[in-house]
């Protein structure tokens, strides 16, 4: 049997135009409808339609064609079998005016061929079933867009959280219905989600996908048993693939499985500050003894920015890094156990990310980069413990900046000797939150009981009255001049 020429609609099933009572269809002969659909209705009487057929109509007839003397011969199944050769989905027969009822023998040659066959009461005209069908097709296109819009939404709120790789993959799981998986270079598995195929699906599967790397066309399709396989070369040119295994659908997974294609692209590429040549050369320079003053120059920027990212929610990975670091418009991105920090040119403003905490530390030159790395690290503790989506440090001059870097951290290292680095950290905390502890166990995810205890410790090792203002400001001024 050949295959319909598909129109840009979703078929209509059969079922559902037998379901509709204003048409009072019959099903007489035939598979149940349940496993048919049409694309069309088409109105004949010619002896053999086939020639006139595309494959997938509701073919309706009144009987004209039909000679006296058919139902003794070979009439009904020559008839049949030509529709059943040209595709036809199923076949209309209408009462009166030629015929009173549907001929026996038209019956049993529905009923040998496998074609499903309707009796059309004479009320019903052809042009009021063509009528349903379109009304239903039409039914069902809005459906199917309605379908595509709500999976595009959600896939895009998937990927602005912070772990957007697996929550692309899981959405667009439970959209088909399948197996969503990420392939990396030569076809290994870089993450997963939705149930799990039988193990000749996964390796059909994962063999696609290498075959898509090494093809001109950036998608390849297959079949499993009753799995539909599909692979979807991301666009970043590093050997990434998308790869699908879900029941056949409707034509819009198609479509879905595209816009998820292209944000996994987008979360999957090398977002490039500068050339990568030149982030190249300056980690080579800095490995061969050059300073970071010498190397700053290939980053395109004399001065930088850090900011210190957390996930608002769970840990974040290589993939939700990169991730943020394309949204801030940086490539330069460290890991570093749950906090992803960046390096951004001055010219470049960061600006809240959604599903992130944010610290931004002033600018610097290469030589107060480390200086900077502790700012954007307070700043993010302030955010957390305040619960704010971003906080800079504060650029203006104090009365501090007035004395002697070389004298203030001489004073600040022999006044803070005695405390150890989590004391430190924790009184630096608990300052600059104004002695909150709830706020403070926030920010150094501790128990307030334990703040309380260093804090107290603090004071006896500083022999000090934290309660005191002109304590907390010679402390403050002191934390903020320890090398």
């Amino acid at each position: 049997m050949p295959d319909p020429a598909v129109p840009p609609t979703p078929p209509v099933p059969l079922a559902a135009l037998l379901a509709r009572e204003d048409l009072d269809l019959r099903q007489i002969a035939g598979p149940d409808a349940a496993g048919v659909t049409v694309h069309w209705a088409h109105t004949s009487e010619m002896a053999d339609p086939y020639p006139y057929l595309l494959g997938g109509e509701l073919l309706l007839t009144a009987g004209v064609h039909i000679p006296d003397a058919a139902g003794t011969g070979t009439y009904f199944d020559d008839y049949v079998s030509r529709i059943v050769a040209a595709g036809g989905a199923a076949l209309g027969f209408g009462l009166a005016p030629v015929h009173d009822t549907v001929p026996r023998a038209l019956v049993e040659a529905c009923e040998a061929h496998g074609l499903p066959l309707l009796e059309v009461p004479p009320r019903t005209t052809f042009s009021g079933v063509a009528r349903a069908v379109w009304q239903l097709m039409a039914q069902a296109r809005t459906a199917e867009l309605r379908r595509v819009t709500e999976a595009q939404q959600s896939l895009a709120a998937a990927a602005s959280r912070p772990d957007p790789v697996p929550s692309v993959l899981r959405r667009l799981a439970q959209r088909l219905g399948g197996r969503a998986v990420l392939y990396g270079p030569e076809g290994a598995r870089v993450a997963a989600a939705g149930r799990e195929q039988p193990p000749e699906v996964e390796r059909a599967l994962a063999e696609l996908a290498v075959a898509v790397t090494r093809r001109s066309s950036a998608t390849a399709t297959d079949t499993a048993g009753d799995v539909r396989l599909a692979a979807y070369a991301l666009g970043t040119g590093r050997g990434f693939v998308l790869g699908v295994a879900a029941p056949p659908r409707d034509q819009g997974d198609h479509t879905i499985a595209s816009v998820a294609a292209v944000l996994l692209t987008l979360l999957t590429g090398e977002q490039r500050g500068g050339t990568g040549a030149a982030r190249s050369a300056a980690l080579v320079r800095l490995l061969l003894g050059a300073t970071p003053e010498e190397v700053a120059p290939l980053l395109g920027a004399e001065r930088l920015v850090v900011v210190h990212g957390r996930p608002e929610q769970g840990t974040p990975d290589a993939v939700a890094a990169s991730a943020l670091g394309a949204a801030l418009g940086s490539s330069l991105v460290d890991l570093d156990d749950d906090v992803v920090r960046v390096l951004l040119p001055t010219d470049t403003v960061p600006t809240a990310y959604p599903g992130w905490t944010l610290g931004v530390s002033a600018p610097a030159e290469p030589a107060g980069l480390p200086g900077a790395d502790a700012q954007a690290a307070r700043a993010l503790a302030r955010a957390r413990a305040t619960r704010v989506p971003l906080v800079r440090h504060g650029e203006r001059t104090g009365l501090a900046d007035l004395l002697p870097a070389g004298e203030a951290e001489a004073y600040a290292r022999a006044l803070l000797a005695p405390l150890t680095p989590a004391l430190t950290e924790t009184l630096r905390a608990w300052l600059s939150l104004h002695g909150s502890w709830d706020r403070t166990a926030v920010a150094l995810s501790v128990h307030r009981n334990t703040v309380r205890q260093r804090i107290a410790r603090c004071a006896a090792l500083l022999d000090a009255d934290l309660d005191d203002p002109d304590v907390r400001m010679e402390l403050w001024f002191a934390l903020g001049r320890r090398p």
